[in-house]
């Protein structure tokens, strides 16, 4: 039985609202850090990109490089960034899902799920 008449004990309630922002805060931070890579052409461009997103390195192997062909190149380097991107989507999914499910689906406002 809920002491008080059946209404959820709101301290409790905002406890735990904010140790879930902490976590979250705490996993944002992490998948900055973190870094993941992707690649196109089987290897030929490889981009690294934080878990948040950013791109932080990228790797062109001159067997890449044609300067009649530009193109493909171009190509190639948009496909490992997107590669790359995904992957990070994918992690950010990993360490955010679980938190945005204890939060509810945006049941608190002011928090970003």
């Amino acid at each position: 039985m809920i002491p008080g008449g059946g209404q959820p004990n709101m301290q409790q309630l905002l406890q735990q609202a904010q140790k879930m922002q902490q976590d979250l805060a705490q996993a944002q931070e992490e998948l900055a850090q973190t870094e993941v890579d992707g690649q196109a052409g089987g290897g030929l461009v490889t981009a690294t990109v934080t878990g948040a997103g950013e791109l932080r390195n990228l790797k062109i192997d001159p067997k890449a490089v044609d300067p009649e062909d530009t193109e493909t190149l171009a190509d190639l380097v948009v496909a490992a960034v997107q590669a790359a991107n995904e992957n990070a989507q994918a992690l950010q999914q990993e360490k955010l899902g679980p938190l945005a499910q204890g939060l509810g689906g945006g049941g608190i406002p002011g928090l970003p799920f």
